[in-house]
């Protein structure tokens, strides 16, 4: 039976892992499809330096994506290059040509994915992005199909490996940040520039897709509240343990009576939890519905062959709808035949019980001064912790609160702001008692 053709453009750890998966599992794919998968055509700027599978030599090398996109030997067009602009380019003008698309590209697919969907779904061509979400574990075709019968009240993910990552070094090893980031730059676990991980970006975007996926909501990233890691540091962990919890950089998103509320920001999580034993570069999803209540995913959120698997998985799918001849996705990639646009809850509506770390210069008086701002604000204090330190110049303590609102626990600590006795702003996370 003939083939679908199949460019690759972009050959960075998932393009020539996705290779490597296509050219050693070959035999395996055609039998469990009933045709081959051809690699007709591969793309990169530095195509002359890369060293690909000796079953893809007869296929097409350029440095133009266009000669991929445009191709009349090419059926998909698999995007692995990242980034909103050229890539967004690279789909829109393959869709044009009327390819269907596979990508691993979850800043644009959670920026302009609906569009992109839309685009694909008037040319008749399918567009398929598993890979943009967590890597190996396939939580899009959980929720697109797996699942799709239940209503999701709750998800809380670990989507980003490297902050992953850094806060399980922090919290084995007693390291400061900065020395388990640069750790993390060694082993390549991060990026030279890290801010997209460290600041919650990465994580952010992955939400966005979810969120769609979840509620049928399309939500523009910079809606949704983001924090990231840069604060925490091997004191936060000790205190944390203190009360049995630790700390992972928690996507979430929730059902209240006013909406969806999203966030991203590092949270105390119960150390009895099943997230709190996700360690290390790996990601989770915990999924709670109406009717099926608890589903957990777990696995490796990055790295060539995990998220390679999820690229040929995809590619599997796809040509399957173009030889059926079935035109755009059975499925719509983000579950609902059509999203909404949508406002998240505003963060301020969050109730929660939070943890506040402070570093003071040590004076008499200072807890009941917090307390008294505190209370003013009608928050109770739940208890006050504070470990053995040596320097009186800069002792951290930590005050945990009885569950309030955000909007009131920030009234509190813009009050706080001017204390001279303050090092630092309080670092304030939730506590998670929803696990």
């Amino acid at each position: 039976m003939n083939p679908i053709c199949i460019g690759v453009v972009g050959l960075g750890n998932v393009g020539l892992g996705a290779l490597a998966i296509l050219a050693e599992n070959a035999a395996a794919l055609e039998q469990k499809l009933g045709f081959p998968l051809a690699v007709t055509a591969v793309c990169a700027r530095s195509i002359d330096t890369k060293q690909l599978p000796a079953a893809f030599d007869g296929a097409l090398r350029t440095a133009n994506w266009r000669d991929v996109a445009t191709s009349p030997n090419v059926d998909i067009v698999v995007e692995l290059v990242g980034g909103t602009t050229v890539a967004r380019e690279i789909v829109e003008t393959a869709i044009a040509n009327g390819k269907a698309v596979v990508t691993a590209n979850k800043e644009l697919m959670g920026l302009s994915g609906a569009a992109l969907w839309k685009t694909a779904e008037a040319a008749g061509v399918p567009l398929a992005m598993e890979a943009s979400v967590a890597g190996g574990i396939p939580i899009h075709a959980v929720l697109r199909e797996g699942i799709s019968g239940d209503r999701v009240t709750n998800l809380f993910g670990i989507l980003n490996g490297t902050s992953n990552y850094i806060l399980t070094e922090i919290e084995r090893n007693g390291s400061a940040f900065d020395a388990v980031l640069a750790e993390a730059q060694k082993l390549g676990y991060a990026e030279a520039d890290p801010s997209a991980d460290i600041d919650g970006f990465d994580a952010r975007s992955k939400l966005t897709i979810l969120a769609a996926l979840a509620y049928g909501a399309r939500v523009l990233p910079t809606d949704i509240f983001t924090e990231g890691i840069r604060r925490i540091g091997p004191i936060d962990f000790a205190y944390a343990h203190q009360l049995h919890h630790t700390i992972r950089l928690i996507c979430a998103a929730r059902e209240t009576a006013d909406g969806v509320l999203l966030s991203v920001r590092p949270s105390l999580i119960p150390q009895s939890t099943i997230l709190a034993s996700v360690q290390g570069a790996y990601n989770a999803i915990w999924v709670k519905g109406a009717h099926g209540q608890d589903t957990f995913y777990y696995g490796r959120g990055a790295g060539p062959a995990p998220t390679g698997v999820a690229v040929v998985s995809d590619l599997m799918r796809v040509a399957r709808d173009l030889k059926t001849k079935a035109g755009a996705s059975r499925v719509s990639p983000f579950a609902f035949s059509t999203l909404t646009e949508y406002k998240p809850v505003p963060i301020e509506k969050l109730e929660s019980a939070y943890f506040l770390r402070f570093r003071v210069k040590d004076r008499p008086g200072i807890i009941a001064k917090l307390a008294l701002t505190l209370a003013n604000q009608g928050i109770s204090l739940d208890a006050v912790l504070q470990l053995p330190a040596e320097n009186w110049r800069d002792l951290p303590f930590v005050i945990t609160i009885e569950p309030t609102t955000e909007a009131k626990l920030r009234a509190a600590l813009a009050e706080m702001e001017g204390e001279d006795f303050l090092l630092e702003p309080p670092l304030a996370m939730p506590m998670e008692k929803s696990l």
